[in-house]
């Protein structure tokens, strides 16, 4: 790593972003929104703004002298075959291949031994490759199948109907799909979810009531039958899916991230009743399984940490529920294959997998390569393997296949990055929280680094929704660390790691939990001399975004990098957009009561901008996110850059036809990840060697 005395000051003039006298009164409290107009995405003048902040930060960015050595590398990291896991469809193995560069990964088949060919090639739905394929579901026997195509990045959805035997598409395309998978029954349909298309702005106004539909084939989309949801059930989240057998329709309903009510009907029998299951929002359950009108159910009703229970489905309420995989200490998730459950535990963040028997019976303990992350373990009742990928910050995505009779694990594709294990290490570290409460925390280097508070960190979190950050192989990372960086991920509550607990503990007036365990992430690695202040970077996306503007809102004075990307960053207005309303089983909202709205407006980044120094920062996010709105960007930027009292620089980066993440191209990945390494380097005075 060289030093140098870079010329890090931001000498240019931000754009000018109008102020109004917009305010708002929240229990008597009178709150200033000065940036109200920028959440209008179809104005003009919200377009003419978004053009002058992306040509002062693309001004700004070119300056670096080593952003193109940055973009270079990365491209030769990028540059090998990717491939996913196979499943089988009919007479078909399918997989998906990238050859290295391609925007977006190709669908390929191929039938037992024979040559792989295309199926569908998402690189031809648009010249610029910001069209993405978002899923694919197949009939039983496999001879169609229903494709959903996202465009510039948006979660609302085309479905694409295809007779898979001649490639041929019918004419069944559905429109304004979103949140929603599609799960045929026998040849005839398929069922599907969406919300009527808002009167406003498709990309931005409030989405409320869920319908689960089912689409006959042949038939105009308008003469689609509902199923559940609408006005007489409104519920904010609605699935529907036909089960292997083909014997149920199970609908999952949920008005927040978290908690939700489970229902069936017999698809046996003409007119069936829809039939609860569980009522009510406090716990989650998933059908995982069913055979011979048995239902197997995960679930966290009286075990916060989940477990696998099996009832009849004549009578399928609670009261009926057998135990057949108990709760333990670590987080469970359950998936099938070959008549056969696969118990996926979280210990400290990284994966343990168990074989079980119909009969709740522990079968094979599966030997994973290491302390990582493995995912899949699915398939078809009648298959007698499956294959998973395992992966860790040290070990690339490998594909293994797996022999349920034997319990034997084969490497099935190893990656072909260029990437040498042996020169890295990673290790799992615990810290205390403000509370006393013990952090995990896991850290990667090349080996041999010397830890005298001169290594620049990037330290990476999220904290929220139950999900759970485990360790998986970057190649954007390699880019970084064998620059001499160290990647941290701290695993923070508010996550899953933990099960219910560790979520629990990180939700609406227990939010600042999250924000005190990353800042003493933070303080951890200065102190043990893995970094200092100055070189020491922090990034989250979406509810991670939250979580580095809070935390560079609330200590200004202890990083020198900030990425805050894709972020909810106004927090009392975030359920006013698209689906924000469903978060707030763990933020609360501002309209709660007079304590959740101070609890709100006490650590909300937009409203917590006050004349400081704050650290070079680069906001990102897209213009077609209608997930979180890139309002919540826009008045976070415009908010910073008339409080900065520095020359570190404040930008947004916004990406024209991305939306939150999901089907970005590959080219334009690779340039923001290069802009975003070269801004690091750049402002902690550094250089990178090519």
């Amino acid at each position: 790593m060289a030093y140098a005395q870079a010329q890090t000051d931001f000498t240019g003039k931000y754009p000018d972003t109008r102020k109004t006298n917009q305010t708002d009164d929240y229990f008597g409290t009178k709150v200033a929104d000065p940036y109200r107009w920028l959440e209008d995405d179809r104005s003009d003048e919200t377009k003419a703004w978004v053009v002058a902040q992306n040509n002062v930060t693309n001004g700004y960015l070119a300056q670096i002298p080593f952003r193109d050595a940055i973009k270079k590398r990365l491209t030769e990291l990028w540059n090998y075959e990717k491939y996913s896991a196979p499943f089988k469809e009919g007479e078909y193995t399918y997989f998906y291949k990238n050859d290295g560069l391609q925007n977006q990964s190709v669908l390929y088949r191929q039938k037992g031994n024979g040559a792989p060919e295309v199926f569908l090639d998402p690189n031809k739905f648009s010249a610029d490759g910001t069209t993405s394929l978002q899923g694919i579901d197949f009939t039983k026997d496999g001879s169609l199948a229903a494709y959903q195509i996202s465009e510039g990045g948006s979660d609302w959805r085309k479905v694409i109907v295809i007779d898979t035997k001649t490639g041929n598409k019918m004419d069944d395309t559905l429109r304004d799909v979103k949140f929603s998978g599609t799960s045929w029954l026998h040849n005839d349909g398929f069922y599907y979810s969406s919300y009527d298309k808002p009167k406003g702005s498709q990309l931005s106004e409030k989405t409320q009531i869920h319908k689960l539909y089912y689409h006959k084939l042949g038939t105009p989309q308008s003469d689609d039958k509902l199923i559940f949801g609408g006005e007489a059930t409104p519920r904010r989240y609605i699935g529907g899916g036909v089960t292997e057998d083909e014997q149920f329709l199970v609908i999952s309903a949920a008005n927040a991230t978290y908690g939700n009510e489970l229902y069936i009907q017999d698809l046996t029998k003409k007119n069936a009743p829809i039939v609860p299951v569980v009522t009510g929002f406090d716990f989650e359950q998933s059908i995982a399984y069913t055979e011979n009108g048995n239902l197997y159910i995960e679930t966290n009703q009286g075990a916060p940490n989940r477990k696998l229970v099996v009832v009849s489905a004549a009578n399928p309420t609670k009261e009926h529920w057998k135990t057949l995989i108990p709760e333990t200490k670590f987080p469970l998730s359950v998936s099938s294959c070959g008549h056969k459950f696969f118990a996926h535990y979280l210990e400290d963040a990284v994966s343990h997998v168990y074989q079980y028997g119909l009969d709740g019976k522990k079968e094979k303990t599966i030997t994973l390569p290491g302390l990582g992350t493995a995912g899949g373990f699915g398939g078809k009742m009648d298959e007698q393997e499956t294959y998973y990928t395992y992966t860790s910050y040290v070990y690339p995505p490998t594909i293994f296949k797996y022999d349920l009779k034997t319990g034997k694990s084969d490497i099935y594709k190893v990656s072909g990055v260029k990437f040498d294990p042996s020169l890295y290490e990673s290790k799992q570290l615990f810290y205390k929280s403000k509370d006393g409460e013990k952090i995990p925390m896991i850290i990667t280097y090349k080996k041999g680094m010397k830890m005298d508070g001169k290594n620049p960190v990037m330290l990476y979190g999220y904290g929220g929704f139950n999900i759970s950050l485990t360790p998986s192989f970057s190649v954007s990372n390699l880019a970084f660390m064998e620059n001499g960086g160290i990647y941290a991920v701290a695993n923070l509550r508010g996550g899953g790691e933990y099960g219910d607990k560790w979520h629990n503990a990180g939700i609406k007036t227990k939010k600042q939990n999250v924000f005190n365990d990353f800042i003493a992430a933070a303080e951890f690695l200065i102190k043990e001399k893995y970094t200092s202040k100055q070189y020491l970077a922090i990034s989250g996306g979406s509810n991670g975004g939250l979580l580095i503007g809070a935390c560079m809102t609330q200590r200004p004075d202890l990083f020198q990098v900030c990425f805050p990307a894709v972020g909810v960053l106004d927090m009392l207005r975030y359920n006013k957009f698209t689906a924000g309303a469903g978060w707030s089983y763990d933020y609360g909202t501002a309209e709660d009561n007079k304590e959740m709205f101070a609890y709100l407006y006490k650590y909300s980044p937009v409203h917590n901008t006050k004349k400081a120094c704050y650290p070079a920062t680069l906001v990102t996010t897209g213009d077609h996110d209608d997930r979180v709105v890139p309002a919540h960007s826009f008045k976070f930027s415009a908010s910073l850059q008339a409080a900065q009292t520095c020359k570190n620089p404040v930008l947004i980066s916004i990406e024209t036809k991305a939306g939150h993440g999901a089907g970005k191209p590959t080219e334009m990945v690779i340039s923001e990840q290069a802009d975003k390494w070269a801004f690091l380097f750049w402002n902690m005075g550094l250089t990178y060697k090519s």
